[in-house]
């Protein structure tokens, strides 16, 4: 799920898809519990890695908005998660564009919408949007906050209230979509906490499929669930599709986006975006935070 903000980044068109959630909150996608469908027979014939690989590439090739989709390494299939605007008929597309391979495919419904949405885990606010503070982090004794990357897009002086009279920073980086990871650098002077709310963060890493992680965003505070599977792409419509995410149990509604996955003093991931609520449950993607750290040369500390 990618969790998204509430207004248009550069391309007013772009970012009114990017927005769900109303004007001046930061909008964090939720997804809902996913619904077994008929396609959950067991599987009658083992797929090689290769195959998978290439069922996988079929449904993104499809390019059907509302679609997830990640290897199950239990059961050697790619599970893809159809949300409500999903018809019969795309799925049968998407079964089409695998071919000889549609066997390797395990389809899924979700209700709701996947949607990117806009607090770590406190709110921050752009010029028309509100979204959640991932983790501080810094380079040396240069300080800096991670978010997500639907959020920096287009985004230029952060504000940390919604009448916009204290500037905490500038975006300095911001890599979405394929990724969504941005990077803002404080222009206050002080050391920010390197915390969570009240836990500490002292290190990063990739949770494993089973994990139980916590979330927290500035809009519906502090959620846990595990982690389902790694390496997912979701593709959020108009063009917004992003790989490589951790997908998860973890409810998010509008709000959320960009803000903080972790367990324990781990730092795993930054919302992206998912389907549902936090009243009936949901599914959330993360961004991976190593590879966003990683592509700024910042540490958590």
């Amino acid at each position: 799920m990618r969790i998204k903000r509430t207004t248009p980044r550069s391309g007013i068109a772009r970012r009114a898809r990017m927005i769900s959630v109303a004007s001046g909150l930061v909008a964090i996608g939720a997804l809902a519990v996913p619904t077994a469908s008929a396609s959950d027979a067991p599987v009658a014939h083992t797929f090689s890695a290769t195959q998978l690989t290439q069922a996988g590439t079929s449904v993104l090739k499809s390019d059907v908005p509302g679609t997830a989709w990640a290897v199950d390494q239990k059961t050697k299939q790619v599970v893809v998660t159809a949300d409500s605007t999903v018809s019969q008929a795309e799925i049968a597309r998407i079964q089409k564009a695998a071919g000889s391979n549609a066997g390797a495919l395990k389809i899924e419904r979700t209700p709701g919408t996947f949607k990117k949405l806009v607090s770590g885990g406190d709110a921050i606010y752009a010029s028309s949007w509100r979204c959640s503070l991932g983790f501080n982090v810094r380079s040396g004794s240069t300080y800096y906050f991670l978010t997500a990357g639907h959020c920096t897009d287009g985004a230029g002086t952060w504000w940390s209230n919604s009448s916009h009279s204290t500037t905490i920073g500038s975006t300095a980086g911001s890599s979405f979509p394929g990724n969504d990871y941005g990077i803002v650098k404080y222009s206050t002077t002080g050391t920010p906490p390197g915390t969570v709310g009240s836990q500490d963060i002292t290190g990063a890493a990739t949770p494993s499929v089973g994990t139980t992680v916590t979330r927290r965003g500035s809009t519906t505070g502090i959620h846990s669930g595990r982690v389902t599977a790694l390496n997912a792409t979701v593709n959020y419509g108009g063009g917004d599709i992003v790989s490589g995410l951790i997908q998860t149990t973890v409810c998010a509604e509008p709000g959320d986006s960009g803000g903080p996955l972790y367990g324990g003093s781990t730092a795993y991931g930054l919302t992206s975006g998912g389907s549902g609520n936090c009243t009936s449950g949901g599914t959330t993607f993360f961004q991976p935070v190593t590879e966003a750290l990683s592509a700024y040369g910042v540490s958590v500390y």
